[in-house]
């Protein structure tokens, strides 16, 4: 039996009086110091691994400036800001207290087209940021990957840069003003002023007064030590930026410069004033191919010599793993191969202009210079003008970061020499040693990066569960420190210091670190601020950050290699944070979108499943023997167990809680780039939790909805009545939790076809027809909600397959098995989906087509299935009604009932995730048969299945249907909206009173 789980890490004591003390205060924000909580932001992007020993998320410059005034009274407690936990070398971990101002901080405060700023606060994301800007004609020019779900005070911490830079320039370059709040609580207010009010003011005792005093005492009074030091690269040595707090001429001091690249450990940052750029009118963007990267490399500087905007590279590791994503569909086109001929490396090459002339003539120029070429590597190149296209082959771009996490093996790419930046005339050689280097240690590796700022981005593949090769990652660190001298260049171009802070000493000096730890001293005089990264106050005997601290692998390492294997769905998460994308017409994590809550994502619970695997391991239980268990607790064993589950310890209902907030919308499953699959282990993990405590009742009516449907619908008015009563509905709501319990169809389906030319179902007539016979049957694989509670669509399907001279066979409806797989009956599921395979196993044996409707039952069959089943799945393949219609040549609707209706098409999130094309084939549907559709960018709708349905998360369905969906459905008429999803029809109709059409009912209608 599953055991409890104490994982025995209870809050410092000093700590818990600070949190009490917080909690009695006057801060409006969340105090969270659960296990799961705490855990969540135990890892960023990076390979380390820090438990915090709680999260703190401010509302407000108040609320910061609280957490600090009541700090002063607890010496030993110490902070770190978080924004977007994009962080690659660790910046934000802490043993203290995490700060996260992404929940509630999130406000673009104010925007001025005129003076060209945007005044925000730190929880902003850019890319929401650049929405907001967007239609004014601006943009916050810094462009990372992870642009949509990094925050602008992540990205001042750590003086991000990214794409264009050469243009654009860095964070830095765009902060005109700070607001900031330091460790004592003091708000500071900070923006570019002259050399003489800055030394007047520096003679005052207020806490500006000694930080401007110390800044000009170090950045006047070692300007030339500091210059000397400083390599002139695109990417300056940041943390601190001694050279840039001081303008050129010395005129003008400015104390943001010095926090912005600070990684928090001089003040959090609150606010921030941006300088917004024009966007350019025109774009293009040329994809040259070559026959190897040296070459890219190599031929880079000479782009750069043409005055592009910008000049991005990629390796052909990274190009073949781009291409077994769901986002290669969307740039095939645009990225062809070369006939003959491996691409193996690709520079993208941007060039921008208000010019259209301006713009065509550099790429004329460029153009022949490639064709001229002579033996440079040149095997290609495709323009393209198009901006949307443009935008395509960037999400490619950007998504390959996390793709190499899909790397193949236990042997992972890892960022920890990942943003080395020479001087770009350098580079290729410096890469060549770099990939001598590791090739020395015969690892491999994925290279891609900014080849126009001499920034490459290097991740070579380790395992870390391995101890051997952990010990590798100082090594090779020291290495490329010593490489990256040679060069002239810097250990860390963009990504920050972090857990590489103990080489802050050797890249400054002795003279100039001494002066970062003057700076320190005055900021935050008593280590209070993100301690241990980039340096120690000047009298701290406090150690710095080491790149030999502990990681991630350490813990991994403690679960058995065929756990870990089995649960790869887990395991696999390395952090790249996409599932916090903050668009919300992304269907990329619903649960994470609704609630701001970190536990509540795909990579909050991949986290919290490795904890609870680990704390099994810990205690030498077998998950295996747990999950194939054949004497299971008795129900009174259950029993005992729930009803004392307040008062044991039990780290299991933490990952309850998270897991019940999962919509099992299987987005995570193919939008993250290495494929984190939440419904797979989270259906796993609810088995196995249910055979220790009972299971609440709502789980037993959606486990066997299928079984309980067909009996309802032999009387469905009568059972109609009954669910239209109040009364009946608040005692639902009230015994098992479930609202808005969906009205059975009437007329039954059996009832709307006892007219229809529908064959009945005989599989021994069928064994019987030849071939010709069979090529006019189209047999419909029925699924509970649409046949018993949306039954006018298969009766709609029904007409349409007769309408294209077909002949339609119901099937017998036969349980699909999906509710109890979302609800984790895992044993009952294999039992169901054994049997529906053997029937559709001898369909497919008479090459009978299978049609579903419903998206989320239909790929039922394709992933779970094969998942629980293995080999014994068979071969079958049910279609959805477009995968089918696709293949036929479809005449022209009939002119009489043609409609002038532009209908809008409103995807379900699981098929437009697995099935990324599946919008725009319904598009090319209608369009062949002459009808027109638009497909809406919308995200998830907030019903999935029962989700809606359940009073415990009646609140989150509301919230994600008015994230997107509700602004873009009160746009249109009624007749206009369609939907494939049952649910997603299901909720327009709950908070709409008007219940969309599936595609195939307009079809159906018009021929």
């Amino acid at each position: 039996m599953l055991p409890a789980l104490d994982p025995s890490s209870i809050v410092q004591s000093d700590y818990q009086d600070y949190l009490a003390a917080l909690k009695q205060s006057s801060f409006s924000g969340d105090i969270e110091f659960s296990y799961a909580s705490r855990l969540a932001v135990s890892t960023d992007n990076s390979i380390y691994q820090q438990l915090p020993q709680a999260v703190v998320l401010p509302k407000s410059i108040e609320d910061l400036s609280i957490i600090g005034q009541l700090a002063n009274q607890f010496e030993s407690v110490k902070f770190s800001a978080r924004g977007g936990g994009t962080g690659t070398n660790g910046q934000s971990l802490t043993s203290g207290i995490i700060v996260d101002v992404s929940r509630h901080m999130n406000q673009v405060l104010e925007v001025n087209v005129e003076e060209k700023w945007a005044r925000v606060q730190a929880g902003v994301v850019k890319d929401q940021l650049n929405d907001v800007l967007k239609p004014l004609g601006f943009f916050f020019a810094p462009d990372l990957s992870t642009s949509n779900r990094a925050t602008v005070g992540g990205m001042i911490n750590t003086d991000a840069s990214g794409q264009g830079s050469l243009v654009y320039g860095k964070t830095s370059d765009h902060v005109l003003g700070l607001t900031s709040v330091l460790a004592d609580g003091t708000i500071l207010d900070t923006q570019p002023q002259d050399i003489e009010s800055a030394k007047t003011l520096a003679q005052e005792s207020t806490v500006k007064g000694k930080l401007t005093k110390q800044l000009l005492d170090t950045c006047l009074g070692k300007r030339q030590q500091i210059i000397d030091k400083f390599p002139r690269l695109n990417r300056f040595l940041t943390g601190y930026d001694l050279e840039n707090t001081l303008n050129d001429d010395l005129s003008t001091l400015d104390i943001s410069r010095v926090i912005t690249g600070s990684e928090g450990s001089l003040a959090f940052v609150a606010e921030a004033k941006l300088n917004i750029t024009p966007i350019a009118t025109f774009k293009a963007l040329v994809n040259v191919k070559y026959d190897s990267f040296e070459s890219a490399l190599r031929h880079a500087p000479s782009m750069v010599a043409a005055n592009a905007t910008s000049v991005e590279t990629v390796d052909s590791n990274v190009l073949n793993l781009a291409k077994q994503d769901i986002i290669w569909h969307s740039v095939k086109d645009l990225i062809t191969e070369v006939e003959g001929k491996t691409v193996l490396g690709l520079n993208m090459v941007e060039y921008n202009s208000n010019d259209q002339a301006d713009i065509e003539q550099k790429i004329a120029a460029l153009s022949q210079s490639l064709t001229d070429a002579g033996d440079i590597g040149v095997i290609g190149f495709q323009v393209t003008y198009d901006k949307s296209d443009i935008a395509k082959i960037y999400a490619m771009r950007k998504k390959s970061v996390g793709l190499l996490g899909k790397t193949k093996g236990l042997k992972k790419p890892l960022a920890f020499v990942e943003d080395t930046a020479v001087p770009p005339e350098n580079l290729a050689d410096f890469i060549m040693e770099f990939r001598a280097l590791l090739d020395g240690y015969d690892l491999k590796y994925g290279m891609f990066g900014h080849v126009d700022a001499g920034v490459l981005h290097v991740r070579p593949a380790l395992d870390m569960c391995d101890p051997e090769q952990e010990k590798m990652i100082p090594q090779i660190s020291e290495k490329v420190v010593e490489l990256v001298a040679k060069y002239g260049g810097l250990m860390w171009g963009e990504h920050g210091k972090g857990y590489r802070s103990e080489y802050t000493p050797q890249f400054f000096g002795e003279e100039l670190y001494t002066e970062l730890r003057k700076i320190k001293s005055v900021f935050d005089p008593f280590n209070k601020m993100n301690p241990g990264k980039v340096c120690t106050p000047l009298e701290s005997t406090e150690q710095l950050v080491k790149v030999s601290d502990k990681k991630r692998g350490e813990y991994d390492r403690q679960i058995p290699i065929e756990i870990r294997s089995s649960f790869e769905a887990a395991m696999s998460c390395n952090g790249n944070g996409l599932c916090f994308n903050y668009d919300t017409s992304s269907p990329m994590c619903p649960s994470f979108k609704v609630t701001g809550d970190r536990r509540h994502s795909p990579k909050g619970r991949a986290g919290i499943v490795r904890e609870w695997l680990r704390l099994l391991a810990e205690r030498n239980i077998d998950i295996h023997e747990l999950e194939h268990n054949e004497d299971p607790p008795t129900w009174f064993e259950r029993f005992r167990n729930t009803t004392d589950k307040n008062i044991k310890e039990d780290f299991s209902h933490e990952v309850l809680e998270v897991m019940e907030g999962c919509l099992a919308c299987k987005a995570c499953s193919s939008q993250c780039p290495v494929s984190v699959d939440v419904p797979s282990f989270r259906s796993r993990f609810l088995s196995i939790y249910h055979q220790r405590y009972m299971r609440p009742i709502k789980d037993h009516l959606v486990g066997n909805i299928e079984k309980m449907a067909p009996l309802m619908a032999k009387v469905p008015t009568l059972v109609n009545f009954f669910l239209k009563q109040n009364w009946l509905n608040t005692a639902i709501r009230k015994t098992v939790g479930y609202v808005d319990t969906p009205i059975l169809s009437e007329p039954t389906l059996d009832k709307r076809l006892s007219n229809k030319a529908v064959e009945q179902f005989n599989l021994s007539a069928l064994k019987t027809m030849s071939p010709a016979e069979i090529a006019k049957k189209v047999c419909i694989v029925q699924d509970p909600f649409t046949s018993y509670y949306d039954a006018d669509v298969i009766e709609s399907l029904v007409k349409l397959i007769s309408k294209l001279g077909y002949e339609p066979i119901l099937l017998p409806f036969m349980p699909n098995g999906k509710p109890q797989h979302v609800k984790g009956f895992l044993k009952e599921f294999a039992n169901t989906a054994k049997n529906a395979a053997d029937l559709l196993n001898q369909l497919a044996e008479l090459n009978l087509p299978m049609l579903g409707v419903d998206p989320s039952m239909v790929l039922c069959y394709r992933d779970e299935y094969t998942k629980i089943l293995g080999k014994e799945r068979g071969n079958f393949n049910v279609q959805l009604v477009h995968e089918w219609l696709r293949e036929l040549d479809l005449p022209k609707v009939n002119s009489s009932v043609t409609s002038h209706t532009e209908y809008a098409l409103f995807g379900h999130c699981s098929e437009k995730t697995a099935l990324p094309t599946s919008e725009k084939e319904w598009q090319n549907i209608f369009q062949q048969v002459g009808l027109g559709l638009t497909s809406i960018p919308v995200g998830c709708c907030g019903m999935a299945g029962t989700f809606g349905h359940e009073a415990s998360h009646l609140e989150e369905s509301k919230g994600l249907y008015q994230l997107s969906w509700e602004q873009a459905v009160k746009q249109l008429a009624p007749e206009q909206i369609l939907a494939t999803g049952y649910s997603c029809r299901s909720q327009v109709a709950r908070f709409e009173n008007v219940k969309p059409k599936h595609p195939l009912q307009v079809l159906a209608e018009h021929f």
